[in-house]
């Protein structure tokens, strides 16, 4: 074998290995995120489930209960439950809908979210310090990757879920 091949071979073993670098990074961040939203759920008394809901909402906007449920990869029941326990925690409205009357849409209430905010304020400042140490060429290219690997993982979820 030459030199030239060996290199190439080196190089995609490298590359393999930073790919699987990678891939376990995201999943320690994956876990370590959910963990960190069983604790902020547990604190405002809800389920990790009802969390995850919440932050649809919130990011997304206003929704039909039937694209939430389609987002959150949940049944149209199960879905009814989390909005209940939603709803009368403070946490949403479920609302008509001004282009269809005789549709509901899901919004998220804001008076609670100083309390979220304070739950999740020391990882908020981790992540301020983390990113301070990043020129801001990288930092786009960090929040590229992060869209992108969303992005993924929401076609991924999308996938299993037969939608």
């Amino acid at each position: 074998m030459d030199s030239i091949s060996l290199g190439d071979a080196d190089a995609k073993r490298h590359r393999r290995r930073l790919n699987t670098a990678i891939k376990e990074s995201l999943r320690g961040l994956s876990i370590q995120l959910s963990l960190l939203n069983h604790q902020v759920s547990g604190h405002v008394d809800l389920k990790d489930v009802d969390l995850d809901c919440l932050d649809i909402v919130t990011r997304v906007g206003p929704l039909s209960p039937s694209v939430l449920a389609r987002r959150a990869g949940l049944h149209p029941a199960t879905l009814t439950g989390i909005l209940d326990r939603l709803e009368r925690g403070g946490w949403v409205a479920r609302e008509r809908d001004p282009s269809n009357r005789r549709a509901v849409v899901v919004r998220a209430l804001r008076d609670r979210n100083a309390e979220l905010f304070r739950l999740y304020s020391g990882m908020n400042t981790s992540m301020d310090e983390i990113c301070a140490g990043y020129e801001d060429s990288e930092l786009e290219l960090l929040a590229d990757f992060l869209r992108r690997a969303t992005e993924a993982g929401r076609s991924a979820t999308d996938e299993l879920a037969g939608g």
